[in-house]
């Protein structure tokens, strides 16, 4: 009894993490979107697809980081076909830029608008359409209630979505099923090579439904993203010095 009991309980777990986004990845894979072991805090070592994810911007750098990060994700989850949404407050995103992160600026849809509700609005509505890859919007404020109407929106078009967050001192809780805070960091230059290095990001986790937040250094490089362990970070100041 106690072990058909277990079972129930087991099965009703991994039904609810799924309905919530986080579905097995396809077999012979171990990731969904390439962030190698960041992807192990999410439960059952899954990526959360189709749903909202919060990013936390507390000034125009981490704002920038933010948007190279997302960009680098948009290029995974487009490469199967579909365009993407951005929505921007700033106008400040230079579309040619894309095509550092394999994105194709033909492929993303650019809306400026002036305000946050115009954002959300438009947000809500580009979720509900289950041919969109992705898509990514900026405000300054979000609530309870605003990311929970777009969290509702993807339950039926599991389109991802990404709100770049730009007053981070008004947090609050969110509907959202994670909350990011990515901050850039000098890059490497490559052994023999003159000129910048890859581009590279503090990413905190800040936190997620059922899974373990946590703090990575990622950098972007032959078109994927690899984490940089501490050894390497090591290495490179001992060379430094």
């Amino acid at each position: 009894m106690a072990d058909a009991k277990r079972e129930l309980i087991n099965r009703l777990q991994k039904n609810i993490l799924q309905w919530e986004g986080y579905k097995p990845p396809p077999a012979h894979t171990h990731e969904l979107v390439g962030l190698g072991t960041i992807e192990a805090a999410f439960p059952n070592g899954v990526f959360p697809l189709g749903t909202v994810h919060e990013l936390v911007c507390a000034n125009t750098e981490q704002a920038t980081a933010c948007g190279g990060l997302v960009t680098g994700l948009l290029s995974v989850l487009m490469q199967n076909g579909g365009a993407c949404l951005w929505i921007s407050l700033s106008g400040n995103l230079f579309p040619p830029a894309l095509k550092t992160f394999g994105v194709e600026p033909d492929r993303v849809i650019f809306v400026n608008l002036i305000n946050d509700k115009d954002v959300l609005w438009v947000m809500e509505e580009a979720l509900k359409c289950a041919g969109l890859a992705g898509v990514v919007g900026e405000v300054r404020e979000l609530d309870f209630k605003q990311s929970r109407r777009l969290q509702l929106a993807v339950e039926q078009s599991q389109v991802t979505g990404f709100i770049l967050r730009n007053q981070s001192n008004k947090m609050g809780s969110t509907a959202c099923a994670a909350r990011w805070r990515i901050s850039p960091l000098p890059s490497e230059p490559v052994e023999g090579l003159p000129g910048l290095g890859f581009p590279r990001w503090q990413v905190e986790l800040l936190r997620v439904r059922n899974g373990q937040p946590g703090n990575w250094i990622v950098e972007w490089s032959g078109g994927k993203f690899r984490p940089v362990e501490l050894e390497q970070l090591t290495e490179h100041k001992l060379m430094a010095g």
